[in-house]
């Protein structure tokens, strides 16, 4: 059912996550209204703390107990961006309230929590989306491409997502890394596992282009650029091979390369190709160059120490980072995920990305992982 305007915004969660940026994108939109921000009871004392920031920043209460919060007729969305692996709890929690939730991308760590949010979803009704790339202007010309047939029949996707933070150079390129089947982490401090959240951006990609599921994936982990991703065992590169229903082949590189590795946020590529024709796409092309006589770019000399790789907006001004001035581009790079979801409760209708798609993506990325470890490709 349709949702009338304004729509009571609850957030999960505060500072040094993605609700530093949901919640204003959310804001913004005047059809929605802050109605404060809660989280489990038992956070440790620095989340605690971390949320208090965030609340008063955006000068809403912090309400203690997440069901009473849960329970006010006010609330009509859940904004959920604890940390990944409390992340599928909470949403369905919030689902089972009877709320619909934008969630923090990826939906979670295991594939039996991720289709207990899906079931926690169909069980209630309730409308769903997970933060995606899918609403940036890159993707949605993509699509555009495909529809008008220009191409022919679609015979392969490569996508190309490289995110330019984090001082790189620092990795030890003497001693591979061997990556192991299963992990019990996913997210650190200074690093996180970047097949995790950035590959998960091309997954969910493909499917909503195709509107095919991967039926199989061969993938590699490595270590190219980052001290912080060895220490922690975690990868900072991967590639996929992945076999589409269909018949559709679709390829991705990605990960973190470091601030200096690219004149603005990174690779962000994709390549069409049909039997009639291919295309590319670049999210910064067209695009403007700067030259000037102001001082050059650097990357940060001492990053923040709660946020070394530039993760969170709110650490990256007291860690030195700067806007990169050179390119500068013609259309807005962003993904204008936030209005799609509100639109969609305007209108009572299912999101484009909703829970299910963010749980095949966990699905395909978990299989990734036993692929790399093994060799082998794994089937889904």
């Amino acid at each position: 059912m349709p949702v009338n305007p304004p729509f009571g915004l609850l957030l999960i969660s505060g500072n040094l996550t993605h609700q530093e940026n949901y919640a204003r994108a959310l804001a913004a939109d005047p059809r929605c209204r802050l109605i404060g921000l809660t989280d489990e009871s038992d956070i440790p004392q620095r989340r605690a703390e971390l949320n208090q920031m965030l609340a008063d920043d955006l000068q809403i209460p912090l309400l203690p107990d997440l069901d009473a919060a849960l329970s006010r007729d006010d609330v009509d969305l859940v904004s959920v961006c604890c940390e990944p692996e409390r992340r599928a709890r909470v949403a369905a929690r919030c689902a089972r309230a009877g709320k619909h939730v934008y969630i923090d991308k990826p939906l979670c760590t295991r594939v039996d929590d991720a289709r207990e949010v899906v079931a926690a979803v169909e069980e209630t009704g309730v409308l769903s989306q997970m933060f995606s790339l899918v609403h940036t202007p890159t993707a949605l010309q993509a699509r555009q491409i495909v529809a008008s047939g220009k191409l022919g029949e679609l015979t392969a996707v490569h996508y190309d997502l490289l995110f330019a933070k984090g001082i790189a150079g620092t990795a030890d390129l003497s001693q591979p890394r061997h990556e192991k089947p299963q992990a019990d982490r996913f997210t650190f401090v200074d690093s996180k596992r970047e097949l995790y959240c950035v590959g998960l951006y091309p997954l969910v990609f493909f499917t909503w282009l195709t509107g095919q599921r991967a039926t199989s994936v061969y993938a590699t982990t490595s270590n190219y650029f980052f001290a912080e991703h060895q220490r922690n065992d975690v990868e900072d590169f991967s590639c996929l091979l992945l076999q589409l229903e269909g018949g559709i082949t679709a390829t991705v590189t990605c990960g973190r390369a470091g601030w200096s590795s690219h004149p603005s946020h990174g690779s962000h590529k994709i390549h069409l190709t049909g039997t009639a024709g291919a295309a590319d796409l670049d999210a910064y092309a067209p695009r403007l160059e700067v030259f000037n006589d102001d001082d050059p770019w650097r990357q940060p000399a001492k990053p923040h120490p709660e946020d070394p790789m530039g993760f969170w907006s709110s650490t990256q001004k007291a860690g030195g980072v700067r806007p990169k001035p050179g390119w500068r581009p013609v259309q807005p790079a962003v993904a204008n995920d936030a209005v799609h979801f509100l639109n969609c409760l305007e209108a009572g209708q299912p999101s484009d990305v909703p829970a299910s798609l963010g749980a095949h993506a966990v699905e395909v990325i978990l299989a990734a992982y036993r692929s790399a470890a093994d060799g082998q490709p794994v089937k889904l």
